[in-house]
């Protein structure tokens, strides 16, 4: 009977969690090896034997991210709320969450692999994060339609031109943010955005 391998002696969460921090702060590119160790406390040996790399600690990275702060999209695909509610509720909620301050600020999917930095873990961050601000877009397009659908838009609403305004709105939180833009003028600036989606469905 082969010999049982020999249990992780380190917290997961934990290591996720500091370095999510890390990255959302500094960026994928801008992180190094020597600083995920010292902050999550492995060791090499022990990093690249449970992630592989810096990659794939990152992919981690960004599924506890999802799980966690960047869990608030997911009220994109609650069908119980109307869609300008769930998209007003997408927005405020990302505003808090960007803003906490007991965590870094703006939003990780936002401003980690943007930049077009050489070597193939960069561009694979670069499409991995571009394939979550994509399914960020599908969801509010989602929305758009069904506020067609449902009269709260009208029928010949150019979707496309109004998903890309509500998007652009929300991934642009990230830099105002990071700017010290106070939330109340953020809230606010999403309250102007939402204006032009009315707040209900018209009465047939």
């Amino acid at each position: 009977m082969p010999a049982l391998g020999r249990p992780r002696a380190f917290d997961m969460p934990k290591v996720l969690q500091a370095a999510m921090r890390l990255f959302w702060e500094q960026g994928y590119d801008a992180t190094s090896v020597t600083q995920l160790r010292e902050a999550t406390g492995l060791s090499s040996a022990s990093l690249y034997g449970a992630f592989g790399s810096k990659h794939g600690l990152f992919e981690r990275v960004a599924e506890h991210y999802i799980a966690g702060p960047g869990s608030v999209t997911e009220v994109l695909a609650d069908e119980t709320l109307g869609p300008r509610e769930a998209v007003a509720g997408l927005l405020h909620a990302s505003i808090d969450m960007q803003t906490d301050t007991s965590h870094p600020r703006g939003c990780l999917v936002a401003l980690s692999g943007t930049v077009r930095a050489p070597g193939d873990g960069e561009a694979a961050v670069r499409q991995m994060m571009s394939a979550r601000r994509a399914a960020n877009r599908a969801g509010i397009r989602r929305c758009v339609v069904r506020g067609t659908e449902v009269g709260e838009l009208p029928e010949d609403t150019d979707v496309d031109g109004f998903t890309s305004m509500i998007h652009s709105f929300l991934l642009g939180v990230s830099t105002q943010v990071c700017d010290d833009v106070p939330a109340r003028d953020l809230h606010a600036a999403a309250d102007a955005v939402l204006a032009i989606w009315p707040t209900s469905a018209k009465v047939v």
